[in-house]
C-alpha cells in the first residue's frame, strides 16, 4: 500500500495524473510554446471530472454564441494578487497569465473540446485541445478535428452533425481585434450584477461600476423583442462585424452599443452582392424578414452561405425567430 501511495505521489510530481494538486502552473501558461497536454497547465484539479484547481473560477454569459446545440462550460484563473480592471462596454482588462477556459460537449459524446485563451506578455494566445476517446485527457491540436456525431435536438429528434474542432487560424478569425486577437464573451453586460459581483468579492475585478448595462437573456421573455434581438446578434456577430474584425469591410456593424440604423443593416445594401446575400438586395428589410440578407443568411446551413461561417452547421431556430419577429415588427421610415 505504501508503494502504491508512493507512485502515485511520483506520478504527480511527474504531472502524468489526471489533476493537479498544486494548481495552475505560470511557468507553463506564459511558456513561448503551448503544452501538449490540458493537464499540464494545473488548471484542473481533477481534469477527469473537469474539477477546477483553487483560483479557478466558473462563469457563464447571459448569452452564450450559439455552437450546434453544445454546451460550454467557462472558466477563468487570474494569478493571485492581480484582478481584471473594469471596462464598461469592452472585454475586461485582464492582467498576464489570465487563462480564458471554455469546454464543449454534449450529454451525448462527453467533453469534445477545451479552448484556451492564454493572455501572454506580447498578447493573447489561442490554443485548441482534443479530448481522447475516453475523456481521460485533452491534447493540443493545431489543426483541429472532426467528429462524426448524433445528438437529440431541443425537438428530442437525434440530429447527425460533423462537430468541428477549429484550427488556431480559425481561433483568431472570431477573435480578430486588428492584428491581435482578444475575448470576446467576458464583458460587464454579458455577465450580469450577481457575477460582477462575486468576481469582485473573489478580487479578481477591480473598479466594478455601482450601475451598468446588461443584456436580456434570448430565451426570456423579460427583455423588449429589440433587446433580446441586439443581445444576439451582439454576440453571435459582432464580433466579426466590427470596425477591426473579420467582416470589416462589410460596414455592417452589430454590437450592442451601435446606434446608427445604416450601420446596424437596416435599410443597408451589402458591399458585395453574390450567392451569399441570395440575390436579394438588403441587409434587413424593415417589416420583410423573407427578403432581408441576415434572415436568409441565418437560415442557411450552406457553408457559402450561413451566417456566422464557423462554428455551426446547424440553424439557430430560436435565434433565427427572435430576429425574423424583431425584423417583421420594424416599422420603415
Amino acid at each position: 500500500m505504501r508503494f502504491i501511495t508512493f507512485v502515485c505521489f511520483a506520478a504527480l510530481s511527474l504531472g502524468s495524473c489526471s489533476g493537479s494538486e498544486s494548481g495552475p502552473d505560470l511557468g507553463v501558461i506564459l511558456a513561448d510554446r503551448p503544452a501538449a497536454r490540458l493537464a499540464d497547465y494545473g488548471l484542473f484539479k481533477d481534469i477527469v471530472a473537469s474539477e477546477p484547481s483553487h483560483g479557478v473560477v466558473p462563469y457563464q454569459l447571459i448569452n452564450p454564441l450559439f455552437s450546434d446545440h453544445a454546451r460550454k462550460d467557462r472558466l477563468v484563473f487570474i494569478p493571485k494578487g492581480q484582478s481584471a480592471e473594469w471596462t464598461e462596454e469592452d472585454v475586461f482588462a485582464f492582467p498576464v497569465g489570465t487563462v480564458l477556459i471554455k469546454s464543449f460537449s454534449y450529454s451525448e459524446t462527453g467533453k469534445l473540446e477545451t479552448r484556451l485563451l492564454i493572455h501572454k506578455a506580447e498578447g493573447w494566445a489561442a490554443y485548441p485541445y482534443v479530448w481522447n476517446a475516453e475523456r481521460t485527457e485533452a491534447h493540443y491540436r493545431p489543426i483541429g478535428a472532426r467528429r462524426e456525431i448524433t445528438i437529440t435536438g431541443p425537438s428530442g429528434t437525434p440530429l447527425d452533425l460533423t462537430y468541428t474542432v477549429p484550427n488556431q487560424n480559425q481561433c483568431k478569425t472570431c477573435h480578430q481585434a486588428g492584428d491581435a486577437i482578444t475575448p470576446v464573451g467576458p464583458k460587464a453586460r454579458n455577465l450580469g450584477a450577481a457575477q460582477t459581483e462575486v468576481w469582485e468579492q473573489k478580487r479578481i475585478l477591480n473598479g466594478r461600476a455601482a450601475t451598468f448595462d446588461v443584456v436580456p437573456s434570448v430565451l426570456s421573455e423579460e427583455g423588449t423583442l429589440d433587446a433580446r434581438a441586439r443581445a444576439y446578434l451582439d454576440i453571435n456577430c459582432a464580433h466579426c462585424h466590427k470596425a477591426d474584425g473579420a467582416a470589416s469591410n462589410s460596414g455592417l456593424w452589430l454590437s450592442w452599443e451601435e446606434q446608427n440604423l445604416t450601420a446596424l443593416g437596416v435599410g443597408k445594401h451589402p458591399t458585395a452582392a453574390g450567392r451569399g446575400a441570395g440575390e436579394l438586395l438588403t441587409v434587413i428589410d424593415p417589416g420583410a424578414p423573407d427578403t432581408s440578407i441576415l434572415v436568409y443568411r441565418m437560415a442557411s446551413t450552406d457553408p457559402g452561405i450561413a451566417m456566422p461561417e464557423l462554428g455551426r452547421t446547424l440553424t439557430d431556430e430560436i435565434g433565427l425567430e427572435v430576429v425574423r419577429t424583431w425584423i417583421a415588427e420594424m416599422q420603415e421610415d
